[in-house]
């Protein structure tokens, strides 16, 4: 039996959702696999997976600091390289991040098969640290930004998988109840200037509209008693936490979604065909989340508006147009629908047996 395909991913969730998501499938074809992560990433992958940690760190942030995240990717590297001598696995599939980097960098070295999964509309750094040592860059958009025309040839479709959950979700159609379900996400870099913007625009409505509107929305916990005891006094009915558990079935029923353009946000909209109007963090690396609006701007499955411009009077207008075109709300539906990859967790797991094949027959 071949080893192991050794996993690497970064330490959010973003990078350690789609890694999980590969060894599931992969581990669904008869495939075994490890995951090699920093101690961020090993927080998301205890227990029944086999994981291993290194040392790694973003160089970003200064000289001082830049020179000691090198140091932390260079052992983290030998580390790697004395698992990989451990492990003698058959390829490395690695999901961005800078914890992936030193097990990039050691499968290199032992001349292992490399895939890079991206799950942005632009390569992230430290994708674009490993790129050239993969066989196979697994991409989420087919014109990601930022790939080296030299290694466009090894590019693949696959999406970006979903959280274990959205799978088994049927979504209502948007806009064909009487009620205007608009659900607001925006974890902790969006909650912020959505519970400031979103309770004004609401505030702007017409009354008619206000008396339809059943608002979920994600609010940091300092404003929730007063985005509350504003929804109440406008007669809106609103459920508001700082975390929802059951997202995906909030997003399922929702009409319209106000949210970030994070890679796992956009693929959630995508999965479960939600019109969508898109406020991507201006700070994001490589504006990254500006990159992944557009695409699905361009694609018709969502409006955008820059945080600069989203403003209580710009929100409300396009509340108010929205929830009164539901053939609008429908064509959007339609756009996220033929956008999405709904099997992207297969297609990777293909990529990575795809590859091993191939160097099988070397």
């Amino acid at each position: 039996m071949s080893g192991p395909v050794l996993i690497a991913t970064g330490g959010t969730g973003g990078h350690v959702f789609p890694a999980l998501a590969t060894a599931r499938a992969l581990r669904a074809r008869g495939q075994r696999v490890a995951f090699v992560t920093d101690r961020r990433g090993a927080r998301y992958l205890g227990g029944e997976n086999e994981v291993y940690e290194i040392r790694a760190a973003s160089p970003a942030g200064g000289l001082r600091r830049g020179l000691g995240a090198l140091l932390a990717i260079a052992r983290g590297t030998l580390q790697s390289r004395r698992l990989i001598g451990r492990l003698r696995p058959s390829a490395t599939a690695a999901f961005g991040g800078y914890a992936s980097v030193p097990a990039v960098l050691a499968a290199a070295l032992a001349r292992l098969p490399v895939l890079l999964h991206e799950q942005n509309a632009v390569l992230g750094r430290a994708n674009r640290l490993a790129a050239r040592f993969a066989r196979t860059l697994a991409l989420t958009f087919a014109d990601t930004e930022g790939l080296p025309p030299a290694l466009a040839g090894r590019g693949v479709v696959t999406g970006n998988p979903v959280r274990p959950g959205f799978a088994a979700i049927t979504p209502r159609r948007p806009g064909t109840g009487e009620a205007f379900r608009l659900l607001v996400l925006g974890g902790s870099q969006g909650a912020r200037v959505f519970g400031e913007v979103v309770p004004e625009a609401v505030a702007r409505l017409p009354a008619a509209l206000r008396r339809r509107l059943r608002l979920a929305m994600q609010c940091r916990p300092e404003r929730l008693a007063v985005v509350d005891e504003r929804c109440a006094r406008l007669g809106v009915e609103a459920e508001l936490a700082p975390f929802f558990e059951d997202v995906a079935e909030r997003l399922a029923a929702s009409d319209l979604v106000v949210s970030r353009a994070g890679a796992s946000t956009v693929a959630e909209l995508l999965h479960l065909a939600r019109p969508a109007l898109l406020v991507p963090y201006p700070h994001a690396a490589d504006d990254h989340q500006r990159a992944n609006a557009e695409r699905l701007v361009r694609a018709g499955a969502a409006r955008m508006l820059p945080e600069d411009a989203f403003t209580a009077e710009r929100l409300a207008a396009m509340l108010e147009e929205l929830a009164g075109d539901p053939a609008a709300l429908e064509r959007m539906s339609e756009a996220a629908a033929a956008m999405a990859v709904t099997d992207a967790a297969e297609r990777l797991a293909g990529a990575v047996l795809a590859m091993l094949d191939r160097e099988g027959a070397r």
